[in-house]
C-alpha cells in the first residue's frame, strides 16, 4: 500500500519512515513541512516525500494514498493554540481528506488518557489529551476503516517486540513502551483485521505484537 506518514519528521515518525522504507509490502510516503527536511527523509529510506502542513491545505498529500498513519503532534509543551491546531484540527482535516480520497485504512497514534483530561493536573497535558480525545472521536465517527493506538509513556529503549494491548490497561505503574515497538504496532495495524475499528492502549508486556493484537 501507499502509506502516508504524517509527522514523519518526529521521533516516532522517523522510525516509521525507516521501517516502512525497508518494507516490501508498503511504500513509505513521508509528509514533512519543510524542504530542508527532505534530505533526512531520503537518508531514512522514504520511497517518496511530500511537502504539506497540517495547519494548511493537505489535500495534495492525501491523493493516491491507500493508508495513512497519523504520528504528528505539537505535543504538550507548545501551548494550547498549537496543540489544538495540529493534534486536533490537523487530524480532523486529515480524516476529511482521507474520506474524500477513498483511503482504505487510517491508523491514529493517540495517547493513554486521550479524552480523559481530568486525570491530570498539568494544564498543558490536559489540553494535549483533550485535543487527542477530540481527534480520536472524530475518526471513530467517520466512515473510514480505522485503528486508534494509545501508548503509555514512551522510551527510546531498543524494541523488544512484546506488548500488552487492551481497551483499558489498569496497571500502569512504572511502565513504558519503546517508540520502536509503538511504530511496529502502527505498521501491523495497517493490515491486521483483528484491530479494525478498535481503540486500544499499549505498553510493554509479555505477548508478541501480532498475538497481542489478535487478542483484541
Amino acid at each position: 500500500m501507499n502509506v502516508l506518514i504524517v509527522g514523519a519528521n518526529g521521533t516516532t515518525g522517523n522510525i516509521l519512515v525507516e521501517k516502512l522504507g525497508k518494507s516490501r509490502e508498503h511504500k513509505a510516503v513521508a509528509m514533512v513541512r519543510k524542504e530542508e527536511q527532505k534530505a533526512k527523509m531520503e537518508q531514512l529510506g522514504a520511497d517518496e516525500i511530500v511537502i504539506a502542513d497540517l495547519e494548511k491545505d493537505i489535500e495534495h498529500a492525501v491523493k493516491g494514498m491507500d493508508a495513512v498513519i497519523f504520528a504528528a503532534g505539537a505535543g504538550s509543551k507548545t501551548g494550547p493554540d498549537k496543540t489544538y491546531a495540529v493534534d486536533q484540527e490537523g487530524a480532523k482535516q486529515l480524516v476529511n481528506q482521507a474520506e474524500k480520497h477513498g483511503v482504505k485504512r487510517f491508523v491514529m497514534l493517540s495517547s493513554i488518557g486521550a479524552g480523559n483530561p481530568v486525570a491530570t493536573s498539568d494544564q498543558n497535558m490536559k489540553v494535549y489529551l483533550e485535543a487527542k480525545g477530540s481527534a480520536d472521536e472524530y475518526l471513530q465517527k467517520s466512515s473510514l476503516s480505522y485503528v486508534i493506538v494509545r501508548p503509555g509513556p514512551l522510551s527510546n529503549d531498543a524494541e523488544n517486540g512484546q506488548i500488552e494491548a487492551k481497551e483499558k490497561i489498569e496497571d500502569m505503574k512504572d511502565r513504558s513502551i519503546p517508540r520502536a515497538d509503538v511504530a511496529n504496532v502502527l505498521i501491523e495495524s495497517l493490515t491486521n483485521e483483528h484491530v479494525t475499528n478498535k481503540t486500544f492502549e499499549i505498553l510493554s508486556g509479555e505477548r508478541h505484537i501480532e498475538e497481542a493484537l489478535e487478542s483484541m
